[in-house]
């Protein structure tokens, strides 16, 4: 019989509030209501002044440990263990911009690892986006989002596509915002040069995600709002957020958490294969990037280009750079993906019955532990 591990003496976030001095008991892959009557059986922790909070969810992830989402199931399987060891726990794999016939073939490698269980689904970024606000994506392979080839990638997916970010304003944009509801398959706004009234439109007709709030996006004007307020206005709408300190300015961030609350936000990487590496020479699908000092740029044209963010990083500059309480930043890094995904009764939250995913952090908020399904990835080492 497998060793019942009890976490002891942290403070434990739970859905209800942060517990001191708490206990978790992880039995298996599960977390246990209560530890086995035979002590011979139990493995106590001690985890006095650390925090113990949900593993993380990551919606959008192009890739990191030195490689991508673009490339070979080994090289998405080294991005997902990079990602692992920083606390994401669960990990949607994100496409970039590329041909049609190798973005379908991409989605049926990246199925075959979302049915293993070492994905949470595929995120199509592109090619169905602005050439105006095409960010790091290969303007020359971008189209409009006719609803006959977005169903083309829902297809190639195997059932395994949860998101696909659209500028909902260009021709077949609504179409396939109501399309890829029905296929049960997120549309998000992202990468728009939409106007105010065209985002409320593509909201109306199934778009509950906004692909990072603010960039690749037109700015909040005073005459012209632009999908901003439309975006963070709407209840239905969740907006992510690249809490990185170079992707947004801190009153941005602010301006996200406090006229859409905790409940609407969720932080994302965006990462590139640089995150969890270091700087030097990489590429972005088909594009070169140079990632110098972290921030990550198109060799050609200096474009932001992805992040190198690992989500551990993106908790600790919440709570000791943003001033965002630790229930608050659970919830945008736990709590709200795992919602959205649809897997809040596995996931996202240390509930009995749910699956052993958690992530142990010292007093200054630094990582020093991950635990997936009742397995450490991460060993604290406590003693």
């Amino acid at each position: 019989m497998a060793l019942t591990k009890v976490l002891a003496g942290a403070q434990v976030v739970m859905p209800t509030g942060i517990v001191p001095d708490g206990r978790l008991i992880v039995a298996g892959t599960r977390i246990a209501e209560r530890a086995p009557e035979n002590p011979e059986n139990t493995e106590v922790i001690d985890v006095s002044g650390h925090w113990l909070v949900p593993g993380f969810v990551d919606l959008h992830n192009h890739g990191g440990g030195g490689a991508s989402f673009s490339g070979s199931a080994e090289d998405a399987l080294t991005a997902v263990h990079a990602h692992r060891l920083h606390g994401t726990t669960t990990l949607v794999a994100s496409t970039v911009t590329d041909d049609m016939d190798v973005l379908g073939k991409q989605a049926g490698l990246l199925s075959e690892l979302a049915e293993q269980g070492d994905l949470a689904g595929v995120h199509f970024e592109g090619p169905f986006i602005s050439p105006c606000r095409k960010g790091a994506h290969s303007e020359e392979l971008l189209r409009d989002p006719d609803p006959a080839e977005v169903r083309k990638l829902v297809d190639a997916a195997r059932g395994r596509a949860v998101m696909m970010t659209l500028a909902t304003e260009l021709p077949g944009g609504i179409d396939s915002v109501r399309l890829l509801v029905e296929h049960g398959v997120i549309a998000a706004v992202g990468h728009t040069d939409a106007t105010y009234e065209q985002t409320v439109e593509a909201i109306d007709a199934g778009a509950t995600v906004a692909t990072h709030l603010f960039n690749a996006m037109p700015t909040l004007g005073h005459r012209a709002p632009g999908p901003v307020a439309a975006l963070l206005e709407d209840e239905r709408v969740t907006v992510e957020l690249i809490n990185d300190g170079t992707h947004l300015h801190p009153a941005s961030l602010q301006l996200a958490f406090h006229h859409a609350g905790a409940g609407r936000v969720a932080f994302i990487t965006d990462a590139m294969d640089a995150a969890g590496i270091g700087d030097g020479h990489y590429k972005l699908g088909p594009l070169e990037v140079e990632v110098s000092e972290g921030v990550a740029r198109l060799v050609e044209g200096g474009t932001i280009a992805g992040s190198t963010l690992t989500q551990d990083r993106a908790f600790r500059r919440a709570v000791t750079v943003d001033g965002i309480s630790v229930e608050d930043t659970v919830t945008a890094l736990s709590v709200n993906p795992a919602r959205l995904l649809g897997r809040y009764d596995r996931i996202g939250s240390l509930e009995p019955g749910k699956d052993a995913d958690l992530v142990l952090l010292d007093a200054d908020f630094e990582l020093r532990g991950v635990m997936r399904q009742g397995s450490w990835v991460v060993d604290p080492q406590l003693g």
